[in-house]
Protein backbone atom coordinates (compact mmCIF):
# COMPACT_ATOMS: atom_id res chain seq x y z
CA UNK A 1 0.00 0.00 0.00
CA UNK A 2 1.16 3.44 -0.18
CA UNK A 3 3.67 4.70 2.33
CA UNK A 4 0.95 7.38 3.30
CA UNK A 5 -1.68 4.93 4.32
CA UNK A 6 0.98 2.55 6.09
CA UNK A 7 1.84 5.49 8.23
CA UNK A 8 -1.49 5.77 9.21
CA UNK A 9 -2.07 1.90 10.55
CA UNK A 10 -2.12 2.01 14.28
CA UNK A 11 -0.25 -1.29 15.67
CA UNK A 12 -1.86 -2.12 18.89
CA UNK A 13 -0.44 -2.78 22.54
CA UNK A 14 -1.22 -6.19 24.38
CA UNK A 15 -3.40 -3.78 26.86
CA UNK A 16 -5.30 -2.34 23.93
CA UNK A 17 -6.27 -5.80 22.65
CA UNK A 18 -7.42 -7.30 25.37
CA UNK A 19 -9.47 -4.32 25.41
CA UNK A 20 -10.52 -4.67 22.48
CA UNK A 21 -11.37 -8.43 22.83
CA UNK A 22 -13.24 -6.87 25.92
CA UNK A 23 -15.81 -5.61 23.14
CA UNK A 24 -15.88 -7.55 21.08
CA UNK A 25 -17.39 -9.85 24.02
CA UNK A 26 -20.23 -7.39 23.91
CA UNK A 27 -20.47 -8.24 19.83
CA UNK A 28 -20.47 -12.15 20.44
CA UNK A 29 -23.21 -11.70 22.94
CA UNK A 30 -25.24 -9.42 21.02
CA UNK A 31 -24.64 -12.39 17.72
CA UNK A 32 -25.89 -14.72 19.91
CA UNK A 33 -28.74 -13.54 21.39
CA UNK A 34 -29.29 -12.51 17.79
CA UNK A 35 -29.34 -16.03 16.50
CA UNK A 36 -31.34 -17.37 19.24
CA UNK A 37 -34.13 -14.97 18.48
CA UNK A 38 -34.63 -14.89 14.16
CA UNK A 39 -37.09 -17.18 13.18
CA UNK A 40 -40.07 -16.71 10.80
CA UNK A 41 -42.20 -13.92 12.49
CA UNK A 42 -39.16 -12.05 13.71
CA UNK A 43 -38.54 -8.71 12.64
CA UNK A 44 -35.45 -7.33 12.42
CA UNK A 45 -36.71 -3.92 14.56
CA UNK A 46 -36.81 -6.49 17.26
CA UNK A 47 -33.67 -7.92 16.87
CA UNK A 48 -32.42 -3.99 17.13
CA UNK A 49 -34.34 -3.56 19.96
CA UNK A 50 -32.39 -6.42 21.84
CA UNK A 51 -29.49 -5.56 20.56
CA UNK A 52 -29.45 -1.71 21.53
CA UNK A 53 -30.65 -3.34 25.16
CA UNK A 54 -27.76 -5.43 25.73
CA UNK A 55 -25.48 -3.09 24.13
CA UNK A 56 -27.11 -0.01 26.87
CA UNK A 57 -26.88 -2.29 29.64
CA UNK A 58 -22.92 -3.20 29.56
CA UNK A 59 -21.95 0.64 29.36
CA UNK A 60 -20.85 0.46 25.47
CA UNK A 61 -21.85 2.55 23.09
CA UNK A 62 -23.23 1.34 19.27
CA UNK A 63 -20.76 2.01 16.56
CA UNK A 64 -23.58 2.57 13.68
CA UNK A 65 -26.13 4.35 15.55
CA UNK A 66 -26.28 7.98 14.18
CA UNK A 67 -23.62 7.23 11.99
CA UNK A 68 -23.58 10.04 8.82
CA UNK A 69 -22.64 9.04 5.17
CA UNK A 70 -21.72 12.01 2.70
CA UNK A 71 -24.19 9.82 0.23
CA UNK A 72 -27.14 9.04 2.55
CA UNK A 73 -29.87 11.20 3.36
CA UNK A 74 -29.95 10.82 7.60
CA UNK A 75 -27.66 9.36 10.12
CA UNK A 76 -28.14 5.46 10.76
CA UNK A 77 -31.04 4.80 12.50
CA UNK A 78 -30.18 1.53 14.65
CA UNK A 79 -27.82 0.02 16.78
CA UNK A 80 -27.09 -2.92 14.27
CA UNK A 81 -27.52 -3.38 10.60
CA UNK A 82 -29.73 -5.70 9.40
CA UNK A 83 -29.53 -6.87 5.47
CA UNK A 84 -32.47 -9.39 4.53
CA UNK A 85 -31.51 -11.79 0.98
CA UNK A 86 -30.28 -9.57 -1.37
CA UNK A 87 -29.61 -6.82 0.94
CA UNK A 88 -25.61 -7.15 0.94
CA UNK A 89 -25.05 -4.08 3.97
CA UNK A 90 -26.27 -1.39 5.91
CA UNK A 91 -29.66 -2.80 5.84
CA UNK A 92 -32.04 -0.47 8.19
CA UNK A 93 -33.75 -2.50 10.66
CA UNK A 94 -37.70 -2.39 10.21
CA UNK A 95 -41.10 -4.45 11.08
CA UNK A 96 -41.27 -6.79 8.09
CA UNK A 97 -41.68 -10.02 9.64
CA UNK A 98 -38.58 -12.70 8.42
CA UNK A 99 -40.11 -15.55 6.57
CA UNK A 100 -39.00 -19.31 6.42
CA UNK A 101 -36.36 -19.69 3.39
CA UNK A 102 -35.14 -16.00 3.97
CA UNK A 103 -31.38 -14.68 5.11
CA UNK A 104 -30.71 -12.13 7.77
CA UNK A 105 -27.09 -10.63 8.05
CA UNK A 106 -26.28 -9.06 11.45
CA UNK A 107 -23.51 -6.88 11.73
CA UNK A 108 -23.07 -5.41 15.27
CA UNK A 109 -20.42 -3.00 16.17
CA UNK A 110 -19.11 -1.49 19.99
CA UNK A 111 -17.03 0.75 21.87
CA UNK A 112 -16.59 -0.26 24.75
CA UNK A 113 -14.04 1.76 27.23
CA UNK A 114 -12.83 3.75 24.29
CA UNK A 115 -12.25 0.55 22.23
CA UNK A 116 -14.21 -1.18 19.27
CA UNK A 117 -15.58 -4.46 18.17
CA UNK A 118 -16.97 -5.35 14.78
CA UNK A 119 -18.84 -8.35 13.81
CA UNK A 120 -21.45 -10.11 11.37
CA UNK A 121 -22.79 -13.16 10.93
CA UNK A 122 -25.43 -14.64 8.07
CA UNK A 123 -28.53 -16.41 9.38
CA UNK A 124 -30.96 -18.88 7.96
CA UNK A 125 -34.39 -18.00 8.82
CA UNK A 126 -36.24 -21.44 9.35
CA UNK A 127 -35.42 -24.14 6.70
CA UNK A 128 -33.50 -22.68 3.26
CA UNK A 129 -32.47 -24.37 0.09
CA UNK A 130 -29.60 -26.55 -0.09
CA UNK A 131 -27.79 -23.74 -2.90
CA UNK A 132 -28.95 -20.96 0.32
CA UNK A 133 -27.15 -22.84 2.31
CA UNK A 134 -24.46 -23.52 0.52
CA UNK A 135 -23.54 -19.52 0.17
CA UNK A 136 -23.65 -19.32 4.10
CA UNK A 137 -21.11 -22.18 4.48
CA UNK A 138 -19.16 -20.95 1.70
CA UNK A 139 -18.99 -17.55 3.00
CA UNK A 140 -18.25 -18.14 6.19
CA UNK A 141 -15.32 -20.42 5.25
CA UNK A 142 -13.95 -17.34 3.34
CA UNK A 143 -13.58 -15.67 6.83
CA UNK A 144 -12.37 -19.09 8.23
CA UNK A 145 -9.57 -19.06 5.59
CA UNK A 146 -8.77 -15.64 6.89
CA UNK A 147 -8.36 -17.01 10.25
CA UNK A 148 -6.46 -19.60 9.14
CA UNK A 149 -3.98 -17.78 6.86
CA UNK A 150 -2.87 -14.50 8.48
CA UNK A 151 0.97 -14.80 9.55
CA UNK A 152 3.22 -11.96 10.53
CA UNK A 153 5.44 -10.42 7.39
CA UNK A 154 2.68 -11.72 4.69
CA UNK A 155 1.51 -9.29 2.48
CA UNK A 156 -2.57 -9.18 2.82
CA UNK A 157 -2.95 -9.65 -0.86
CA UNK A 158 -1.79 -13.65 -0.08
CA UNK A 159 -4.65 -14.08 2.08
CA UNK A 160 -7.47 -12.24 -0.57
CA UNK A 161 -6.63 -14.45 -3.40
CA UNK A 162 -7.09 -17.75 -1.21
CA UNK A 163 -10.14 -16.74 -0.01
CA UNK A 164 -11.63 -15.13 -3.61
CA UNK A 165 -10.47 -18.52 -4.95
CA UNK A 166 -12.94 -20.15 -2.44
CA UNK A 167 -15.29 -17.99 -3.26
CA UNK A 168 -15.54 -17.51 -7.07
CA UNK A 169 -14.69 -22.11 -7.38
CA UNK A 170 -18.05 -22.44 -5.70
CA UNK A 171 -19.57 -20.05 -8.16
CA UNK A 172 -20.18 -17.32 -6.08
CA UNK A 173 -18.84 -13.40 -6.40
CA UNK A 174 -16.95 -11.44 -4.37
CA UNK A 175 -18.37 -8.09 -3.79
CA UNK A 176 -15.67 -5.12 -4.95
CA UNK A 177 -16.98 -1.91 -3.80
CA UNK A 178 -17.29 -2.49 0.05
CA UNK A 179 -14.14 -3.68 2.08
CA UNK A 180 -12.60 -4.88 5.53
CA UNK A 181 -11.03 -2.28 7.30
CA UNK A 182 -8.50 -1.51 10.09
CA UNK A 183 -10.13 -1.25 13.59
CA UNK A 184 -9.48 0.01 17.40
CA UNK A 185 -10.16 3.36 18.79
CA UNK A 186 -11.94 4.05 15.90
CA UNK A 187 -14.54 1.90 13.61
CA UNK A 188 -12.91 2.35 10.52
CA UNK A 189 -8.97 2.92 10.30
CA UNK A 190 -6.54 2.02 7.61
CA UNK A 191 -6.06 0.05 6.07
CA UNK A 192 -8.66 -0.89 3.62
CA UNK A 193 -8.97 -4.80 3.30
CA UNK A 194 -10.01 -5.82 -0.12
CA UNK A 195 -11.49 -9.91 -0.09
CA UNK A 196 -9.99 -10.52 -3.61
CA UNK A 197 -7.41 -9.82 -5.72
CA UNK A 198 -6.79 -7.28 -8.61
CA UNK A 199 -4.25 -6.98 -10.77
CA UNK A 200 -2.22 -3.93 -11.65
CA UNK A 201 -3.00 -2.60 -7.59
CA UNK A 202 -0.23 -3.28 -5.77
CA UNK A 203 -0.24 -0.15 -3.54
CA UNK A 204 -3.32 -0.98 -2.57
CA UNK A 205 -1.46 -4.20 -0.59
CA UNK A 206 0.49 -4.31 2.60
CA UNK A 207 2.35 -6.22 5.49
CA UNK A 208 0.99 -8.13 7.92
CA UNK A 209 2.11 -7.00 11.60
CA UNK A 210 1.87 -8.30 15.16
CA UNK A 211 -0.13 -5.56 16.90
CA UNK A 212 -2.38 -4.87 14.11
CA UNK A 213 -5.97 -5.64 14.41
CA UNK A 214 -8.08 -5.66 11.40
CA UNK A 215 -11.82 -6.53 10.33
CA UNK A 216 -12.18 -8.76 7.86
CA UNK A 217 -15.66 -9.33 6.21
CA UNK A 218 -16.26 -11.12 3.15
CA UNK A 219 -19.08 -10.23 1.40
CA UNK A 220 -20.63 -13.14 -0.97
CA UNK A 221 -23.37 -12.82 -3.73
CA UNK A 222 -25.00 -16.03 -5.30
CA UNK A 223 -24.79 -14.30 -8.45
CA UNK A 224 -23.25 -11.45 -10.09
CA UNK A 225 -20.89 -9.49 -7.53
CA UNK A 226 -22.46 -6.01 -8.64
CA UNK A 227 -24.41 -4.19 -6.10
CA UNK A 228 -26.03 -1.13 -5.76
CA UNK A 229 -28.29 0.83 -3.44
CA UNK A 230 -31.61 -0.23 -2.95
CA UNK A 231 -33.34 3.15 -2.91
CA UNK A 232 -33.03 6.83 -2.21
CA UNK A 233 -31.77 6.41 1.64
CA UNK A 234 -28.69 5.73 0.17
CA UNK A 235 -28.07 3.41 3.28
CA UNK A 236 -29.44 0.13 2.09
CA UNK A 237 -26.72 -1.84 -0.42
CA UNK A 238 -28.14 -4.68 -2.43
CA UNK A 239 -26.95 -7.06 -5.51
CA UNK A 240 -27.61 -5.37 -8.92
CA UNK A 241 -28.82 -8.94 -10.29
CA UNK A 242 -31.37 -9.16 -6.91
CA UNK A 243 -29.51 -12.64 -5.60
CA UNK A 244 -28.60 -13.78 -2.33
CA UNK A 245 -25.52 -11.70 -0.83
CA UNK A 246 -24.12 -13.32 2.72
CA UNK A 247 -21.43 -11.21 5.36
CA UNK A 248 -19.25 -13.04 7.51
CA UNK A 249 -17.22 -10.53 9.67
CA UNK A 250 -14.43 -11.39 12.72
CA UNK A 251 -12.31 -8.54 14.67
CA UNK A 252 -8.91 -10.14 14.33
CA UNK A 253 -5.77 -9.44 16.02
CA UNK A 254 -2.41 -10.16 14.08
CA UNK A 255 -0.10 -11.61 16.59
CA UNK A 256 3.77 -13.48 16.35
CA UNK A 257 2.03 -16.79 15.71
CA UNK A 258 -0.73 -15.53 13.59
CA UNK A 259 -4.20 -14.11 13.96
CA UNK A 260 -6.16 -14.07 17.05
CA UNK A 261 -9.97 -13.85 16.96
CA UNK A 262 -11.26 -10.72 19.19
CA UNK A 263 -15.37 -11.53 18.81
CA UNK A 264 -15.23 -14.83 19.13
CA UNK A 265 -16.47 -15.28 22.61
CA UNK A 266 -13.64 -16.00 24.30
Amino acid sequence: MSSVAASKIVIKSPREIELMRAAGRLVYRVLCEAEALVGPGTTTAELNETAGRLIRAAGATALFLGVRNAQARFPFPASICSSVNEQVVHGIPDDRPLKAGDIVSIDCGVRLKGYCGDAARTYAVGKVSPATRRLLDVTREALDIAVREIRPEMRWSRVARVMQRCVERAGFGVVREFVGHGIGREMHEEPKIPNYVERGKRNADFQLLPGMTLAVEPMVTAGRPEVEFADRDRWTVVTKDRSLAAHFEHTIAVTDDGADVLTDGR
